[in-house]
């Protein structure tokens, strides 16, 4: 039996009421996110935040809960914009689109901080019984991708240092259900051809710190040939495919060719379009998508957005969690040829 899972990649917009809120807050308190010094009035405006987050998630019926990271302000790039070994420096595009980030210069040693792991104390306490965690974090080689190394001096160490420092964090998680490692910079920047065995080790690294099931999401493209293959190597559970803006023909070549894991996530759902899907398309995408690859058949099929959410207007959001969930449950729990 197939176990179809709707869940989504985190980084929720934030409630209407709260970016009013919040940015007056930070102007007054002159708040420096950089060394986690949010003011008492910060801290409880992002607590509400991450109970709206939560609420919404379990209003449209998820069966995953993330934290929602309304905190993320500096988007995959925060786990390291909020360290003490970094220092913010310019704003920098964030992928190819309006959105932007603070460029994080790693100055020193990456030691483990545990902001991520305070942020999903916080959230499992706010679940309900029956809820199930997830956890989001960057994969490391987006976050070194995201970085400028001012301290290693070789990139080989920067990314060995970055998995480690991410690996050290997820240690520190709750327990959770799942883990999303979001590297979309593996299909935006692809790695060089001798850098692709050192990234499936650091894939590798981060998936060996949790007990949970490891997803490796991708968007806005498809993998590298010679990617895809070296990551097969890597002991993680589930591909994520982005099957809105990526190729769906060369992600079905890399199953189809390299094999895949027996777990699956697919990015079904337009993260940055305000048009909003139907449940049945939702379904038919989950359907058609598994019948291409008649060879094996999936333990889990997680449905997701293809990209975070904050993209999105909130009303719209919100629509489109409801969305998956719908659409999942329309969906034959039987067993199905992948």
């Amino acid at each position: 039996m197939t176990d179809r899972v709707a869940t989504t990649l985190g980084l929720y917009p934030l409630p209407d009421w709260a970016k009013d809120e919040l940015s007056n807050l930070k102007g007054h308190q002159k708040a420096d996110l950089v060394d986690g010094s949010e003011g008492p009035e910060v801290r409880a405006a992002y607590e509400r935040v991450r109970e709206d987050l939560i609420d919404d998630q379990r209003e449209a019926g998820l069966d995953r809960v993330v934290e929602g990271q309304g905190r993320w302000d500096d988007w995959l790039a925060h786990p390291l914009a909020v360290h003490e070994g970094v220092e913010t420096g310019g704003i920098v595009r964030y992928y190819d689109n309006n959105n932007f980030y603070r460029d994080p210069r790693v100055v020193d040693e990456l030691t483990p901080d545990g902001d991520v792991a305070a942020e999903l104390d916080a959230a499992t306490g706010l679940l309900n019984e029956g809820d199930s965690l997830q956890a989001v974090l960057p994969g490391p080689y987006t976050l070194a991708e995201l970085a400028t190394d001012e301290h290693y001096g070789d990139e080989a160490d920067f990314l060995a240092a970055i998995a480690e420092f991410l690996a050290a964090e997820v240690e520190a998680l709750p327990p959770h259900e799942t883990l999303f490692l979001l590297d979309p910079s593996l299909v935006t920047d692809s790695p060089e051809d001798d850098a692709n065995e050192r990234v499936s080790d650091a894939v590798d690294t981060v998936a060996a710190a949790t007990d949970a099931d490891v997803v490796l999401q991708s968007y806005w493209g498809a993998h590298a040939e010679k990617t895809y293959a070296h990551l097969m190597d890597a002991d993680f559970d589930a591909f994520g495919f982005d099957f809105v803006a990526g190729d769906r023909d060369a992600h079905l070549y890399n199953v189809t060719e390299f094999g895949t894991k027996d777990d699956v996530s697919l990015g079904l759902v337009d993260g940055q379009n305000t048009a909003v899907e139907s449940p049945e398309t939702v379904a038919e995408r989950i359907d058609w998508v598994t019948e291409q690859v008649p060879s094996q058949t999936f333990d889990t099929v997680y449905a997701t957005p293809n990209t975070e959410l904050a993209y999105l207007p909130v009303s719209t959001y919100r629509e489109k969690l409801s969305v998956l969930a719908d659409g999942v449950d329309l969906a034959p729990e039987t067993e199905v040829s992948a």
